[in-house]
């Protein structure tokens, strides 16, 4: 993890463990929050520069928060943020529902988290039908996520060279997905790396979790509907 991501990551722990003791500083304490979801977002976006500065502000609030009783948090030492792992959660993100955020959530809690967005072409192979949404607008979306630290484009062709490009030590794969863990590990393994695989259980279920789901609702809904 490098410098920026573990300043990130140490400011995300702090508000986690924030205990607001005077509600008379809450817009403060929300204003850090928003800062940290700036951060993440320049980060993703490869602003190494303004998400540094974007959490040092977040940092100061927080400090003179604390120094005047307003707040109580831990900051922890950076050799402890250091050995967070880093978790890679990937997926097609095509409409993004309940499901998605508690998969995402789940990755979270492993560690630093880089989503992958699959191609245009290997998500359409694997869906076996067109993709709605072009993969930067899914990357743009899922960019501005809390749970989201990095953002990583998925090339055509063998969704295991991803791999490669971002050197997992955990992979979180979904209830869904097809691949097994046995064969994540083997290719890991084939591109030198050793990596922790892990698959959730059931994910949350809701009336519209699933894109399919979804787009079966919106035919229903603007069947008739007539657009300018």
């Amino acid at each position: 993890m490098d410098r920026v991501a573990l300043y990130i990551r140490n400011l995300e722990q702090a508000l986690a463990t924030l205990v607001l003791r005077d509600k008379s500083h809450a817009q403060v304490v929300e204003l850090a929050r928003a800062y940290l979801k700036d951060a993440k977002y320049y980060y993703s976006a490869g602003d190494r520069e303004t998400a540094l500065a974007v959490v040092s502000y977040a940092e100061g609030l927080l400090d003179a928060l604390k120094m005047i009783g307003a707040v109580d948090f831990v900051w922890r030492k950076p050799s402890e943020i250091k050995n967070a792992k880093v978790v890679m959660a990937a997926g097609t993100f095509e409409i993004l529902h309940p499901g998605h955020l508690e998969y995402l959530r789940e990755a979270w809690k492993l560690g630093y988290v880089t989503a992958v967005v699959s191609s245009d072409e290997n998500a359409e192979k694997a869906k076996g039908r067109r993709i709605l949404i072009p993969q930067k607008q899914r990357a743009e979306v899922l960019s501005n996520l809390y749970y989201v630290h990095r953002v990583v484009l998925g090339s055509p062709g063998d969704i295991f060279d991803i791999l490669e490009v971002v050197k997992p030590e955990v992979v979180l794969l979904g209830p869904d997905q097809r691949v097994s863990e046995a064969r994540v590990r083997e290719e890991a393994r084939k591109r030198g790396l050793d990596v922790e695989v892990y698959r959730l259980g059931e994910l949350k279920q809701c009336e519209l979790c699933g894109t399919s789901k979804i787009v079966k609702r919106m035919l229903e809904v603007y069947r008739d509907a007539v657009f300018p």
